[in-house]
This record gives C-alpha cells, structure tokens and sequence, in this order.
C-alpha cells in the first residue's frame, strides 16, 4: 500500500535497547499518525540488525504489508531515517575499531602512551590504562617550531624583516620557523611499508600543525595516493592548540570513521536502492545535537550520537522560553545514565574523555554516570554498591530470563515500580515471555540473609531492596550536582526533564533528593532520544585558529576571517538544499585571559554586535564568579556553527495548555477507573496492596492522578509517588513533587545510609576540588591538578578527601589538628588560616594549605581544606624546588599559622610580609616570584573552602548535625573495619610473622620497617627504628607524609572502593624515631622528602607486604625559570619559572605487567602538553618517548620509564633538577629483575657552540642553562615480578 504521506523514521540505537519512531505528517496535522517500536540493541538469534528490523517493522505497521527478514526492506515510503547511534562509542569501548598507524613528529612516538601521565585510579598497583587506538606508527623527520614564546624577553617583534624564507606565518596569526622539511622519499617507502602490513588507515599528526597544516597535507597526499583509504590530518580533524588530545582525535576519526562507513554499508545493503540513489535521505545525529548528511558522518564526531538527540527533544519539549525555568535532563537508560542541563541554549564542551580517549570535538555537556537499569547490585563491606559493572543486554538484568545477575530493574521489578504484565513479552527462548519475578525474589532472598546477618539488624526484603533504589538515585545526584552546584546554578531551581526507559520509576526519588519541585515526562520520554532526532537541525560546523589579542587593532582581520568561515557554512547547507531564510549562523571565538589556560567559547549575542570583551566578560563570571582585571583578551579559536532548520516548531512544551486547562476549570482528580491495582513498596508509606495503575491512553488532558500510582505507557512505567501529583496533558505528564514524610534518619548506623552518606561527603570534596581547578589561574593548579581538598570532622580527622594527589592524603588532617591546638577556641565565623610549615602538618612550602572552620550555631562542627602548589613561594632558587637546599628558609616562605581572612577581611599586607617580605629577608633568597598568581590561585582556595562550607550546611539542614557527625564516624569505623580485616588476612597469610623491608636513599640512608599484626585484633603497629638520621639536604620528610604514605599503601592493599578517611589508620600505630629522616628538626629542608622519599616510603611498605615490585621511586622534579632577587644590588627582577614531575615505570605484580610511561604511588599530575609549553616558554621540546628496555625482566616485567629532552632558547634560564634512583636501582621482587635506575644529562655549548660537553648533572642539581644547552631526563623504570620461565 502506498502512502499518503511519506514516513519520517527515527531511531536510537542504544546499549541495550534500539528506540524506533516513525511519523507520517507533522504533530498537529489531521493526517499525523507515528509508529513505536522498542527492540533489543542485540538479539543474534532473532536479526542481525536492530535498526533496519525496527524500520522494518514500522513499514509493516504503516503500510499494512508484511515484508520478511530476509528480502531487503522497501524504501518507497520512506523520506527519510535519521539516526543516532552507539556504533563509535561501543568500537571505542570494546576496542574494536579499523587497524590504523600514527605518523607523528620526530620524537613523539610514544607521546599519546604517555598522554597527560596521569593514571586512571590512584589506588590501582596495577594500573590499568586504556590501551592507544592506533597499531602502528612512524615518525617523521620534519619540525617547525614556534618563534615568539610567551615568557621570552627576546621577542622578535617583525619576523618578516629578516628575510628568511623558513619563517612563514601561521593561520592563528602566530610566527613559526620550519627547522626541517619532511623528506618525502623516505615517508613514501615508510608509508608503502605500512600498505604492505595492511594498514589501510592512517592519522597523521605533526607538532603546531594547528596553525602550521602544510607538512601534514602535503604527507596526507602521498598518502592517498598510495592507496590509503582513510586519512585523518589532526590540523583537518580539529585546527586547535593542543597535540595529545589533537592526535587522539585524529587517531579516533582513523580508527572508528572505517567502522562507520562499514556499519553504514551493512544497514544500506539491508534495503533496496533508496539511499544509495539518495530518493531517501539518510542523516546521522552528530556529538554536538546537529544532524549531518551520511557523507559528512565522521567517527570522533560520533561519540554521543545517541544521546545528543535525547538532549535535543527535552530542550524542545520541557524549556519554555516564557517561564525560561532552566531544565536537567535525565536520561535514565539500561546501561548507564546521562545527565545534561539546558538554559535556552546548548551547553558544548570541546575537550572529553570517553573510554580513556580524549578529544577534541564539539559536544554537548553530557555527564555520564554508570548507573542504569542494568547496573549490578552488591553488597561489600557493609554498604550496598551500585555498578558500575553493568549486565548489559545480554544476559541482562536476572528478570530477563538468561541467567543474568541482579541489577536495578530487578529493585524495580521486586518493588513493583516496573510490572511485569504491561512489559513487552520479548524474553525467553521464543520472545514471548514478560520478565521474570520469581527468580528476582530467590536472589534478593538470598542476598538479604548475607546482608541481616552482617549487620546484626533484620530488615524486610522490601526495605533492602529499595536500599540499592535509593543508593542509586544518590549515585546518579552526584553528577547532576556536579553539573549544576558546582557551576553555581542552584539545582532545586530547576525542571526535572526525566527520559529514558528506566526514568520514570525514579523521577519522583531523583527529584526529592534535589529539592526539585517539578517533573515533565513527554509522553515519549522513553524513546524521547529517537524523538529528539525528528526535532533536530542539520548542523555544519567550521573552526580555524587564532592567537590574536582581542582589542581594536585586530578586530578587522578577525571579521573578515569569521566572513570567509561563515560563506563556507552557507555554501555547504544551501549544497544540502536549504533555503537561505532557514539558514542561521552562530559565531563564536574561543576567549581567554593571557596567561591562562582556561578558554571559554564565546557567542556573538547578535548579528553584527562585536562586542565580545562584555559576554566573555560575563561568562567569566558566572564561571568562575570573578574576573581577571588588567589583563589581555586571548581569542585562540574561531568557530562558527551553521544550523539548516528541518523543523519548524511549534511550541512543545505543556504550559500553554496547563494554564488553558486550568482557566477553563478542566484541572480535575482523574475519575477514569484504574485498569488494575497492584502491590508496591513505597518508603514513606510502606507497602501498598492498592495502587492504582492507568494506561497513559486512558486518562483525558486535565486528569490530576495523585500519588501513589502507576502509570504506564506502550514503552514506559511511570511511579507517582505518595504526596506527589501528576497532571496530564495532550503530550505531556507534569509532576509537582511534595515534602512528603521523609524517613526519620537516626545516628544508629544503618548500612544503606552509610552508603548514601559515603556518596555525599565525597561529593562535597570533589565540588570543592570542582571550584578549584576552576577559579585557579596557575598551570599547577588549573592543568598539571597538583591540588587536594578534603572534609574533617571538628576533631581534625578526615572525613573524605577527593582523591587527587596521594601525598596530601594523610598529611591535610595533620595541618588542620595543629591548627586546631594552635588556636584553642580564638577562632571565628569568617576566619580563614593559611599555612605551609612541615612542622604544622604541611608537606614541602609550595604546597599552601587554607583551611576554614565550619560553624553550626556558634560551635566548629566541621573543618574544610585545600591544598594547592604554588609556582613560587621564594627561596633560592625559581619554582622553589631547589635541589640543593640546606635549610627550610632556603626554600621559601615557611608559615605555620596565618589568618589570611579574619572575620571576613582578607589581609593583603599580611600575605605580602609572610610571601615576598620574610623569604626575601633572608641570604641569597628571593620573595615570592609570582605573588600576583599566589593571591589569585590562594583566593580560589577559599572560594573552594567556600564551596565545602555551602554543601556541608545543607547537608546538616536535610539531616540535622547529631546524624551527620553520627555518620561521619560510622564511615570511619567502616573503613577501620576493612583495615583489620586486611590485617587478619595478611597476618594469616604469614603465619604471624613480623613483615620486614629495608631499601636507601641515593644518598645512602637507610629506611627500615617492621611490622606487627595482631591477628586476633586485626591491629598493626609500623615501627621505623632503625632508618637513618635526618640529612643535611632536602630529602627529609615530615611525619605527616610518613602518614600519607601508610595510608596511601593501606588503600592500595585493601582493594576495594573503601570510603577514604582517618578511619584507615584507626587500627595502626606508626612509630618514627625522632630526628631520623622521616621524623626531621624544625628547620631542616624538606623539599625533597615530600616527592622523593615518600615515594620510597611506599617503595618500602608496599615490599614488607610483598605487594609488587617498586616503581620509579621518583617525581623526577624539574624547575626552570628567571627572575628574583639579584644578589649583587638586592633588587627584584620581575620573571617566570616552570615546575613538572615527570613520568616513569610502575612495578610489576603477582598477576600484572608493569605501566610504561605513567606516574606512581604519590602522585599523579598531569604534564603540559608539547605544543602550550613551546607557546609558553622559550624551549623546544625534542623528545617525550618511553625508554626502552629500562623496566625490569621477569615472568611479569616492569614498567619502562621515559625520555625527555628539552633545548633552552635564551642565556641565563636557571635549570634545577630533584630526583632519585640514580644510584640505587628500583627492586624486583621473587626473581624479577630490578629496573633501570635514572640518568640527568647537560648537553652544553662552550666556546660559542664550538665544543659540545655532554655532563652528567647527577640526582640533583642546578645551573644556568645558555642558549642552545639541553637537558635530558631519563627516568626510572619499574622493577620485575617472579622468576621468567
């Protein structure tokens, strides 16, 4: 039968279930009918694909006809299939993308390895990092450096004048020096090579190509000419600064684009001539929320293709641009949950990691949380865990009748929020069956005897297994708070847009939790991301560099590139067959202040208004909550975004109709009998044996179906909970959410509390953390994340500390119980303590602690800290990490007590005495060399303190402070519980034996340790006698990280996802002999011990327990800089410095191989990238490579450490290095061989570049560098593990 009106199908293909829609005319048309099909993603046995049986489906159901799965389908009815899809995603999650090869530049081999350094979970010995997506790769000789950098004093001011032709200028507007043309001969042999290996991919990506793209499109040619069928250039993927995440997305479009256009081919083949002749349009649902043609469809860009248009379809559906009321969308699906915020506009980030991949792409602001319908439910160390492991589709949750494991459907199922006879009868053997609750309840029977006999209580069935709902919703409330809180939006002012299958059975908990009043549900919310594509613009999009300052003497040329980008725009959507009215172009510049690293994409407010200063301006504002005054505007990208309207809406949201509905009196208690009623568990009223349940199609606009109730729709259950009230209109079900009776929480431990109490005390330290990272201006804090915040109780113990650097870990509660003595009562509302002296708790001086009392009606209940380190605090040399400090003051400002804010005033002079005055004060020392970025970066520490104070006083309202502090102790017991648990079994394990490890410093010093169990007790005491005496350098270490260190290994040993809080020493006695190395005099230098012996700590901890062999034992500190005290007239000289740790081996374990190229144990910062440290610094970065061979053989070998060779551009840079394992190599264990130690070398022009003297710098030192000196660092391997068969 052929149809009136052609169909327009949509469809997302998600993890677990493929959403398909199908419409004939437009909503509001007399002719408008649609057609719903929900399917499962994966079902072998039945089809091959979900999307063309979907489509197959609804053809059928359109036109009446049976079409069978074998013959392809008809596309005769067909206008057009939009799709979004998880084809990328899955490829990049299971690793199962194209075979494509890397060519980068000359030295950089292993730099998307190595990435930022940083490993994915601190507490993880064996370091499980994604693998890269590329198989091969070639380096090729080419270089272009940059000419001006942003801290040289000898800047070229015109390039052109001298005449030399291998200085080009860029398209960002910046000067570069082409240092080697590529040398194509020897690239087309290695290119045929890897033809030859059957690599038909390939991502090419070449250092500042971003600005500079010749040599990559000229490699890219020879390329395709060679037969190459895919070519990703990084300067094509994404034109911007950055050459990590730039690679990873050019090596994500080559590994994941083959894989579309094959998944592409496949679903055409599964049709007749309708796509391939184009008479049916094909469309794909892009990261970014815009549809592109099937030709423009690209991997990287696909990353959230599924989601994107559930984002699309409640911005279009919920946000009314009258009320202007802000929307969080909840996208509650089987596998995972997203969770997204829309203000009127779509909120884009440019820079994500997905499956360990970063890149750089526009996307829209989607948080991803692995809690879904099919999440797993445990129960271990006494708190019940939800995820992330999830069972999937197949076998899916244990009602799905294949065997699988229990999993929140199955909660929901149990408690009869889903019901089992209005679920699609798709399970089983023969699809015919609905789920299955007799096998939900065996397992929950089973599970809650393990669950009442732990702890001592017997609960219901029902109250345990609404237990894991309620751990859910909180687990799924961390990151909504994250994406509102944390950016200073206050989430209860907020609609609740819930969609998804699982959604709304936990529309009315999620919303209660938030302090959100009102719910909308689209009466697709189900498959509201298949709807979301109907609604959806085509989109293209075009970007170029910049790096112009924004001001009066630019503005024309940034015009007239933005006109040349923007024809580009119109020409491709007009090609696309828009009409020039349904066009609109959105331009945007990617706006920074100089200086800083913290861009932010700019829109134009309106056509022709230049006056980006102000919304830039504004936008920083509400970002940060401050502005950076004085300083130059940095555009460093242009962006426009082409949008072709496909639909012309109308609006879509319920207000209108709910205000006609009430005028006209038509707001009435549902009077339509219940189609039946059922048993539900609810927490406020218990089980209910007489809920009423309503099919959606039964109930009439103006309908009020006060809680509890159920109502269901063809693809979705939604649970109206007691005290909440649902309003129905034509497209929409809108839920007002009361009070209700909250469940009276008592301070008796109770394990489901202790869990959700766990998720929102870490949540407070990671918002802290948030605001931080955010509000700082130094590349320490804003990029390398060399910053800790945490939460104390108002005994100074730790509550819950975000886990960002391991050596603050222990350290944070040592500065605050000082600080607390210090004190003794004179401390106020408004006050604020900064500190950094190792005596008071500190670590080493750059490291500055601000730490806030909490007050509750006049008395500190809790205390909030951060820690953060500073670029310079003085001393003697820049950075203030001098290698060879003899004494504390040699290192800068050293502080044990100050008040930087008293009673709300900030004390500026005080700060300037403590930071430039006193440290300067001092022989051969400097003030501070940075005091502008320390008041800064000091003032985002508050504002982070700040932050803690907010959350921790709303928690105390929601529960009262006696249950809060109540809860605070029973995690810390929890944790202690898991310690002596870890102890019994270890002392078990060795029989009762003392455990025993011994290694030394380069230096010779000795650190020693014993350990002794109580196995009846599950106690410990770590005793140090023995270690050597404190030393005259900077290796000494103040006790307080001694304790970091334990606490840190503990963590590690214990192996499970432990609440991380004073807890874990609880059962430890530490015993430091004074004056030894680990327990130093007041005024020893300790810059050292903080990065370098507390590594050996945990090197000598971890071989006691025999754990696995030690890692690189080292942060490898390099410091480089300008400027200070000259010591010859007293004056300070205004300068710069740079500080980076930089990676190495991990050790090798009982069933691991060791991390190449990674930070361990006590740190775990990131490194600036190549290309922003060459824009920045008068440097050239010649290599970052992992060292071969230097991590230790064995039956599982050691990690490799790296190499990093870095050329100086200007006399006079102080280059200061800090490291260990020179001398003593890092251990294997039962056989495996130890790791390669370090090597510092200076490669040094004297006699004006005429001899080259190649010198051995040694573990630590430091000299002026002159122009054209380089330092090269190689670092540590990891050592082996067991005997190699």
């Amino acid at each position: 039968m052929s149809l009136s009106k052609p169909l327009t199908i949509c469809i997302d293909r998600g993890g677990t279930f493929t959403d398909c829609i199908g419409f004939i005319g437009k909503p509001g048309e007399k002719e408008y009918h649609e057609f719903v099909v929900k399917l499962l993603s994966e079902d072998p046995s039945n089809y091959k694909d979900a999307p063309t049986e979907g489509i197959r489906r609804i053809v059928e159901a359109a036109t009446g006809e049976k079409h069978p799965r074998n013959e392809p389908v008809p596309t005769n009815n067909i206008e057009s299939v939009r799709m979004g899809t998880t084809v990328a995603t899955n490829a990049l999650l299971e690793r199962k993308g194209e075979k494509c090869a890397l060519l980068i530049t000359k030295g950089f081999k292993d730099l998307l390895t190595i990435g930022n350094q940083s490993r994915p979970k601190i507490f993880d010995l064996s370091i499980d990092k994604p693998d890269v997506l590329h198989q091969g790769v070639i380096e090729i000789d080419e270089r272009v450096v940059l000419l001006n950098s942003a801290a040289s004093i000898e800047q070229i001011q015109d390039p052109k004048s001298l005449q030399d032709p291998s200085i080009k200028k860029g398209i960002s507007g910046e000067w570069v020096k082409v240092v080697q043309e590529p040398d194509v001969k020897s690239i087309e042999q290695q290119l045929k090579k890897l033809y030859d290996e059957g690599y038909r991919s390939v991502a090419i990506c070449l250092m500042h190509a971003y600005t500079y793209p010749e040599h990559e499109v000229t490699i890219g040619k020879l390329a395709e000419s060679l037969g190459f069928s895919h070519v990703s250039l990084s300067s094509e993927v994404m034109p911007m600064v950055k050459i990590v995440p730039r690679g990873t997305s050019a090596t994500a479009d080559a590994y994941l684009t083959p894989c579309i256009k094959k998944y592409i081919q496949g679903f055409v083949s599964g049709f007749d001539d309708g796509f391939k002749n184009k008479t049916t349009q094909l469309q794909f649902m892009q990261s970014d929320g815009g549809l592109v043609p099937v030709d423009n469809f690209s991997g990287f860009k696909a990353i959230l293709s599924g989601p994107a248009g559930g984002v699309v379809g409640y911005a279009l559906t919920t946000f009314n641009e009258k009320k202007k009321t802000p929307v969080i969308g909840f996208d509650m699906g089987g596998t995972s949950t997203d969770v997204s915020r829309f203000d009127g506009h779509y909120e884009h980030v440019f820079e994500t990691t997905t499956a360990g991949v970063t890149i750089q792409a526009p996307q829209l602001d989607i948080n991803t949380v692995a809690a879904g319908g099919g999440s797993m439910l445990f129960f271990k160390n006494g708190m019940f865990i939800v995820g992330p492991e999830s069972a999937g589709a197949h076998p899916g949750p244990a009602c799905y009748r294949k065997g699988g494991p229990l999993a929140v459907s199955d909660a929901n199922l149990f408690l009869g929020r889903l019901l089992p006879d209005y679920f699609p009868k798709i399970f089983g053997p023969n699809e015919d069956q609905p789920p299955d609750r007799d096998i939900v309840e065996q397992k929950f029977e089973a599970l809650a005897k393990e669950i009442n006999a732990s702890s001592n209580e017997q609960k219901s069935l029902d109250e345990i297994v609404y237990g894991f709902i309620k751990v859910a919703n909180e687990t799924m409330c961390r990151p909504i708070r994250a994406l509102t809180e944390a950016k200073g939006h206050d989430t209860s002012n907020h609609t609740l847009a819930v969609f998804g299958g699982a959604g709304g059975q936990h529309a009315c908990g999620i919303a209660r939790n938030l302090g959100i009043s009102e719910i909308v549900l689209y009466k697709h919310s189900s498959i509201l991301s298949a709807f979301g594509l109907a609604l959806a613009d085509v989109v293209h999009e075009v970007q170029a560099p910049c790096a112009d300052v924004y001001d009066a003497n630019h503005c024309e040329g940034i015009q007239a590139r933005v006109k040349e980008l923007e024809s580009a725009c119109f020409k491709e959507l007009t090609n696309q067959g828009f009409k020039e009215d349904d066009i609109c172009l959105e331009i945007y510049l990617n706006l920074r202040y100089d200086g800083t690293d913290c861009a932010l994409m700019t829109l134009q407010k309106e056509r022709n208004n230049w006056e980006f200063s102000t919304a830039f301006e504004e936008l920083y504002q509400q970002e940060f909550g401050f502005l950076l005054t004085g300083r130059d505007i940095i555009v460093d990208d242009i962006r426009v975004r082409g949008i072709g309207k496909t639909y012309q809406s109308n609006d879509l949201t319920p207000e209108r109709e709910i205000e006609e509905l009430k005028a006209a009196g038509k707001t009435v208690e549902v009077s339509t009998d219940p189609d039946k009623r059922v048993s539900v568990y609810f927490e406020d009223t218990g089980r209910d044996d007489n809920v009423p349940v309503y099919r959606l199609s039964d109930l009439t606009p103006g309908s009020r179906v006060s809680g509890p109730a159920m109502i269901i729709d063809a693809t979705a259950t939604v649970v109206v909970e007691p005290s909440c009230t649902a309003l129905i209109t034509s497209n929409h079900i809108t839920i007002t959410v009361g009070k209700g009776e909250k469940k009276v929480v008592t301070t008796e431990m109770e394990p489901i509390q202790l869990s959700i109490f766990s998720h929102r005390f870490m949540s407070i330290a990671e918002q802290m953390g948030r605001t931080l990272q955010k509000t700082s201006i130094s590349t320490n804090i804003k990029e390398r994340l060399d910053f800790s915040c945490a939460l104390f109780g108002a005994d100074g113990g730790l509550v819950a500390n975000a886990p960002h650097i391991p050596v603050h870990l222990g350290s944070l509660s040592h500065a605050v119980i000082y600080q607390m003595n210090y004190y003794k009562g004179n401390l106020f509302e408004g006050d604020v303590i900064m500190t950094n002296h190792p005596s008071a708790g500190g670590s080493h001086l750059p490291d500055i602690t601000i730490i806030t009392p909490v007050f509750d009606k006049g008395e500190i209940v809790f205390f909030v800290a951060s820690r953060g380190h500073h670029a310079d605090i003085g001393g003697i040399s820049p950075g203030s990490m001098p290698p060879h400090s003899k004494e504390l003051y040699q290192e800068g400002a050293a502080i044990k007590s100050f008040k930087i804010v008293s009673k709300g005033e900030f004390d500026h002079a005080g700060l300037e005495e403590h930071l430039v005055t006193i440290p300067g004060s001092y022989p051969g020392c400097s003030g501070s060399r940075a005091f502008r970025d320390n008041i800064s970066d000091l003032k985002a520490q508050i504002a982070a303190n700040k932050k803690g104070i907010t959350l921790v006083k709303s928690l105390i309202e929601e529960y009262s402070l006696e249950v809060v502090q109540a809860y605070m102790m029973h995690i810390r017991r929890n944790a202690s519980n898991a310690v002596k648990l870890l102890l019994k079994q270890v002392a078990e394990k060795h029989k009762g034996e003392d455990l025993l490890a011994l290694d030394h410093m380069d230096d010779g010093t000795p650190i020693k340790l014993r350990v002794t169990i109580d196995s009846k007790e599950g106690t410990a005491v770590f005793n140090f006698e023995g270690t050597g005496p404190e030393v005259y350098g900077n290796t000494n270490t103040p006790e307080s990280v001694c304790h970091s260190a334990i606490i840190y290994c503990i963590r590690c040993l214990v192996a499970q996802d432990i609440p991380l809080n004073s807890g874990c020493l609880e059962p430890i006695t530490i015993h430091i002999p004074s004056n030894s190395i680990l327990s130093p005099s007041e005024r020893c230098a300790v810059v050292g011990g903080n990065v370098l012996t507390s590594q050996r700590l945990v090197d000598v901890v971890l071989k006691a327990f025999n754990a696995c062999a030690a890692s690189q034992g080292c942060c490898n500190n390099l410091t480089f800089g300008k400027g200070g005290k000259n010591q010859e007239d007293g004056k300070t000289i205004a300068g710069w410095g740079y500080y980076e740790t930089i990676a190495g081996g991990s050790g090798a374990g009982p069933s691991w191989n060791g991390q190449s190229g990674v930070h361990t144990h006590m740190t775990n910062t990131r490194i600036t990238d190549p290309e922003i440290f060459e824009r920045r610094y008068p440097v050239i970065l010649h290599q970052f490579a992992i060292r071969p061979n230097s991590g230790g053989d064995g039956l599982y070998r050691g990690g490799d450490g790296v190499i990093r060779e870095i050329e100086f551009l200007e006399d006079g840079i102080q280059v200061s290095i800090l490291s260990e394992r020179r001398v003593f190599r890092p251990y294997g264990l039962f056989g495996g061989e130890d790791g390669e130690k370090g090597l510092n070398v200076w490669v040094r022009h004297e006699e004006n570049g005429k001899v080259l003297r190649t010198l051995n710098m040694t573990g630590k030192n430091s000299a002026p560098f002159g122009k054209g000196d380089r330092i090269i660092i190689n670092t540590p391997g990891g050592g082996g593990y067991g005997k190699k068969e």
